[in-house]
């Protein structure tokens, strides 16, 4: 152990995690351990809670699975494409084309351009040509205008929807042979 230089002192056992708690009371002045001693404990207790948090957020990031993007408040993010992006987070402006898993446009945010997606969960604003392949959601707060394509479609009350409204994600469709009844257009 090497000796103390004003009051600190270097402690080897820091790795040991059932040590963690004395080895951060051993870093304290020499008058103050005890005050600093409780102080570093604290903050240990604080981290322990943040771990798991961490450690939650991680597991529910791997069940989402792939890559997030996130643009935040008063980002504005103009003239892009978005590709291999699986989850689309936008709280400030996009204007961009693209296609992806989930889309989710928070309330001060807002998407200008055209999208292929999943599932779109708006609670802001979206303009242009949107198709949904599964699930659209339309939050009070939202308003979806343009060409829409929906598999499925939720509005809650409040809600937006404006437009050229289309049931189905495909062009148009292909009408079954008539001449040979017991087969459909796939």
């Amino acid at each position: 152990m090497a000796t103390p230089f004003f009051g600190k002192r270097e402690n080897e056992t820091l790795s040991n995690p059932n040590l963690r708690p004395a080895a951060a009371g051993a870093y304290g002045a020499a008058g103050a351990s005890g005050t600093l001693a409780s102080t570093a404990q604290t903050a240990g207790a604080q981290n322990a809670p943040r771990a798991v948090s961490d450690a939650a957020t991680t597991t529910s990031g791997a069940k989402e699975g792939g890559s997030k993007l996130t643009v935040g408040p008063n980002i504005k993010l103009k003239g892009v494409e978005i590709t291999d992006c699986d989850t689309l987070v936008v709280e400030g402006l996009v204007e961009a084309t693209m296609d992806s898993r989930v889309m989710q446009i928070a309330e001060q945010g807002a998407f200008k351009g055209s999208a292929e997606i999943d599932v779109a969960e708006i609670r802001g604003e979206f303009k242009g040509n949107l198709t949904v392949r599964q699930k659209l959601v339309i939050y009070s707060t939202g308003k979806v205008t343009g060409t829409i394509r929906y598999g499925k479609l939720v509005v809650e009350e409040g809600g937006q929807l404006s437009g050229e409204i289309l049931f189905g994600t495909a062009g148009p469709a292909k009408p079954a042979s008539l001449d040979k009844p017991g087969l459909q257009a796939v």
